[in-house]
């Protein structure tokens, strides 16, 4: 990692010698632990590719390896470069902001918004909105200058979703949500499905894994073979159809695990996938006759999978603060419940 004359001027660096205590360990962890590295919010990721970077040095040379062994007395010094321009770029996309401050901000995703670049998906994402928007109020995380996305809607889902502006908030939230902690973190959604649950709640407790013929779809697999998930769900509303028997229901849905596509497959497994969803409910597209006109019209004009996230709670990462936000159904899934709720 070769630094241009600016660039030295504005890195930071922090210098140290190995005690006693340290000798003997991984370089990298030895330069985790210190508390230095810990006031940044360096993650061992982000140490590691400093050190092959040629960013740390030890006695004065260069150090290439992470997991080399420090010996007692060994001066290491570390420069930790400013953080590269975003890739990708910032775009003008309107936001819905509910909250923003110096260390995160919560959005109001709407149906249609990639969060992420990926291929196929290059720009017009919420992280190019949110590099617009942050601008130089977001910290180098991970070296680069952009939104940390701790975790993500499906493009088609709507509702709440949180991003960390500095390394700190994120590596934080990382935690938070890895953590499943019901006291500390409450995600739900609203979810329209087909059919209505013999019982009016229940848990859906089943480790998904990706299909093996289908490698866009996530499916239940055998314990080991997959990751734990775990979804809550709770009958909210019945609704019949044409023939005046029951076709659909809306569950609020609360997830103890967040894997991707969890709340689709796991309802689909259970027999109640969502209301639009053409990946999962692939099987239930000839109930949509079933509908009364408004509610066919309805869910065909909706073109996306019946979900919203409508419900984010969290422990601020830094101010320890407990939020609670929460979010109406948008307009085209309000609609839907109405003509739904109208043929009953």
């Amino acid at each position: 990692m070769s630094l241009t004359d600016s660039d030295a001027a504005a890195a930071e660096t922090f210098a140290f010698a190995i005690d006693s205590e340290a000798a003997g360990r991984r370089l990298d962890a030895v330069l985790a632990a210190r508390p230095e590295a810990q006031a940044a919010a360096l993650s061992r990721t982000r140490l590691k590719a400093l050190i092959e970077g040629g960013a740390v040095a030890v006695d004065g040379a260069p150090a290439q390896d992470a997991g080399q062994k420090v010996k007692a007395g060994q001066k290491v010094e570390v420069t930790v470069p400013p953080a590269e321009d975003p890739v990708p770029q910032g775009e003008a996309i309107p936001l819905s902001i509910v909250h923003e401050d110096a260390h995160l901000i919560v959005i109001d995703k709407p149906a249609g918004l990639v969060v992420h670049p990926a291929p196929g998906h290059s720009s017009g994402t919420l992280v190019n909105a949110l590099i617009a928007h942050c601008g130089d109020s977001l910290s180098g995380i991970g070296g680069v200058r952009r939104p940390g996305i701790v975790h993500r809607l499906d493009k088609d889902t709507s509702g709440l979703i949180v991003a960390a502006k500095t390394d700190a908030a994120h590596k934080r939230l990382a935690k938070l949500f890895a953590d499943h902690s019901e006291d500390a973190l409450t995600r739900e959604y609203l979810a329209f499905v087909w059919g209505v649950p013999e019982r009016t709640a229940g848990t859906i407790d089943l480790p998904l894994g990706r299909h093996k013929v289908d490698r866009e779809k996530m499916t239940v697999v055998r314990a080991g073979d997959g990751r734990e998930a775990v979804t809550h769900w709770e009958l909210l509303e019945t609704y019949d159809g044409s023939d005046g028997k029951p076709v659909a229901s809306l569950l609020r849905c609360r997830l103890e695990t967040g894997r991707t596509h969890q709340i689709r497959a796991h309802l689909a497994h259970i027999g109640h996938p969502l209301l639009g969803d053409a990946v999962y409910g692939r099987g239930f597209k000839t109930k949509a006759t079933r509908l009364g006109p408004k509610a066919q019209a309805a869910l065909e004009k909706l073109g996306r999978q019946a979900l919203h996230a409508g419900t984010l709670g969290f422990i601020h990462p830094v101010s320890a603060q407990k939020f609670l936000f929460e979010r109406p159904l948008p307009a085209d899934l309000a609609k839907l419940q109405k003509t739904l709720a109208a043929a009953a």
